[in-house]
């Protein structure tokens, strides 16, 4: 039996709004005078220095915009390597710790003042706990349980996992309401759809996008191949596409319960329908296709929309048909199937399933799956297959933490997407993510890739961080 949805909360007057809004107008005022004048004195430095502080001031006064500015600049700094501007770290990692940093400056003081932290259990956390630990703290344990020291690339590879359990955090102690959730939605949706635009004007080979992909987001390949798919600035077609698909699913679930206006829902449908197609990436058709068929599940109504909205899909598909065409003419090349499924074929039998079998699948490899190349065309080889990645990192130990995982988020997102309001629309996404998670991890890494696993785990901070409402209204 469903819960009914959450009571509306009333909109504060103008004048309250206003008297809100104050100190973070003045403190961006402030931070944008100080910001020109550190630019006509120090420079670029001294301008990137002053920006940290403002967002560190204005997410300490505003906690829920520490998850709006890292999911807005998500897309488009994510792609970007480490050490190209940080040293370390990528951009995005860097952002985020500084508005981790913003909230939890911004909670302790409310705490002192006699606040409460809005954090509450539920069935969710002990899992994702679990899951975690075995993803971080024991891959480690286990390399010096067989006597192996971690290098410091074991380490870094640890950072995904911690970044998005660190995501998970701030949005459960930031994001309260249903219009909080309803706002975040969009800083999704929109993002996502100027990503899928990218993808479009780079497959159809637009020299202004060609010319700024290649300069920080060419992934180290060559600028003049970009436009066989849709890396864009994520600088990889996958987790482009995966990105598009989860924005896609979103959007879906929000249209059904009539959250979103007809003009914004048929630009948005029509922008991310055309990147699905523009990334290139048959993964991703195949996400799409998983995605779609559950959300059909889920709601029968949506099989007549489906069809009514044909003439508007052609459009989408006439948009994304240049990466689409290119990439099914590689079946007819003269090796029947595309060159890159060879060699992912040829690295997993050759680097990485001798490894598995002798034993080591049992408690895990490494952190990082990532192995030097023997050859001297290419400087690594990467491991491409979920379930594999897991056995890896940490073994049967590791599987069977996501395994449960898999369990209690399924049973609880189902439950939770029977709710006619913005919580069921997270929950209604996260079964179709999650089944998209399940279904493709036998092909390729979807649940930690970059920009997938933050909306992954976007999904279940909100569910697990409602699951008690039912009982605690």
């Amino acid at each position: 039996m469903s819960a009914p949805p959450l009571a509306p909360q009333r909109e504060p007057g103008t004048p309250a709004r206003l008297r809100a809004a104050l100190p973070l107008g003045a403190a961006l005022l402030g931070a944008a005078i100080v910001a020109g004048a550190a630019g006509a004195v120090g420079g670029l430095l001294a301008v990137a220095a002053v920006a940290g502080a403002a967002v560190l001031v204005v997410t300490a006064l505003r906690p829920a915009l520490a998850v709006h500015v890292y999911l807005v600049s998500l897309p488009f700094l994510s792609g970007i390597e480490r050490d190209q501007l940080i040293p370390v770290v990528r951009p995005n990692e860097a952002v985020l710790v500084l508005v981790l940093a913003g909230a939890l400056l911004g909670g302790y003081v409310r705490l002192l003042r006699g606040g409460r932290s809005g954090l509450r259990p539920g069935p969710l956390d002990v899992p994702i706990l679990v899951f975690v630990l075995l993803s971080t703290l024991w891959p480690v344990v286990s390399m010096l349980l067989r006597g192996v020291v971690p290098a410091g690339s074991d380490l870094m590879a640890l950072l995904p996992i911690c970044k998005l359990a660190a995501l998970l955090l701030l949005v459960r102690l930031t994001v309260r309401t249903d219009r909080e959730l309803l706002r975040l939605g969009r800083v999704v949706l929109w993002p996502a759809a100027a990503v899928a635009t990218i993808a479009v004007l780079q497959t159809a080979g637009f020299p202004p996008v060609l010319a700024a992909l290649g300069t920080l987001w060419a992934d180290g390949g060559d600028a003049a191949d970009l436009t066989e798919r849709g890396t864009t600035t994520f600088a990889s077609s996958i987790a482009t596409g995966d990105y598009v698909v989860l924005a896609l699913a979103l959007l879906t679930a929000l249209t059904v319960r009539g959250l979103i206006g007809r003009t914004e829902r048929v630009v948005l449908g029509l922008l991310l329908a055309a990147g699905v197609l523009a990334a290139g990436q048959f993964s991703t058709w195949a996400s799409a296709i998983v995605v779609g068929v559950v959300a059909l599940h889920q709601n029968p109504p949506l099989r007549r929309t489906a069809v009514r909205l044909l003439p508007l899909a052609g459009i989408a598909v006439l948009a994304g048909l240049p990466a689409f065409a290119e990439r099914l003419s590689q079946f007819g090349d003269g090796f029947g199937v595309p060159r890159s499924w060879l060699g992912r074929w040829d690295n997993l039998t050759n680097f990485y399933l001798p490894r598995l079998a002798d034993g080591s699948f049992v408690l895990g490899v490494s952190p990082d799956s990532v192995l030097v190349a023997p050859e001297t065309w290419r400087e690594v080889i990467y491991l491409e297959y979920g379930y594999l990645q897991l056995l890896w990192v940490g073994g049967l130990p590791l599987l069977a933490g996501f395994a449960w995982l898999s369990v209690v988020v399924l049973r609880e997102s189902r439950e939770q997407a029977l709710r006619t309001d913005v919580t069921g629309a997270y929950a209604a996404t996260l079964v179709a993510a999650w089944w998209m998670v399940l279904l493709l991890s036998v092909i390729d890494i979807h649940l930690v890739l970059r920009g997938t696993g933050e909306l992954l785990f976007l999904f279940l901070a909100i569910i697990s961080g409602r699951v008690d409402v039912r009982t605690h209204r």
